[in-house]
């Protein structure tokens, strides 16, 4: 069974930085493309980030230059690093597997974890 585990969310003042992880199980991570993605209240999924197996790393513009994708291979987790937090940034951010760019999009992604900012 396919399980994607979301933590590190949290209330961050603006310009603050939180790490969100992700934690998979259940298919082959090491070969597996990995995304990010978030859901503001009212709005549609957007997608934030991918990093595909090889490393190569894909950032949408509305945050590129504050956040930073990695993978640890060895602990089948995906991360993402966000630093300088906006007041327009809180959502839902889930992570899934495969990106909706490409071949590799599937059904798959988390639950979800929260991340609030606010002074």
């Amino acid at each position: 069974e396919v399980q994607l585990v979301e933590s590190g969310g949290g209330l961050v003042q603006p310009g603050g930085s939180l790490r969100l992880s992700c934690a998979a199980s259940g298919f082959t991570f090491s070969s597996s493309v990995m995304s990010w993605a978030r859901q503001a209240p009212g709005k549609g999924l957007e997608w934030v980030s991918t990093i595909y197996k090889d490393g190569i790393t894909y950032y949408a513009e509305s945050m590129k230059g504050r956040l930073s994708i990695s993978r640890d291979n060895a602990k089948n987790t995906v991360y993402l690093q966000m630093n300088s937090l906006k007041p327009e940034d809180p959502a839902v951010y889930y992570c899934a597997i495969g990106s909706p760019y490409d071949s590799s999009r599937s059904p798959y992604r988390g639950q979800g974890t929260q991340v609030t900012v606010s002074s």
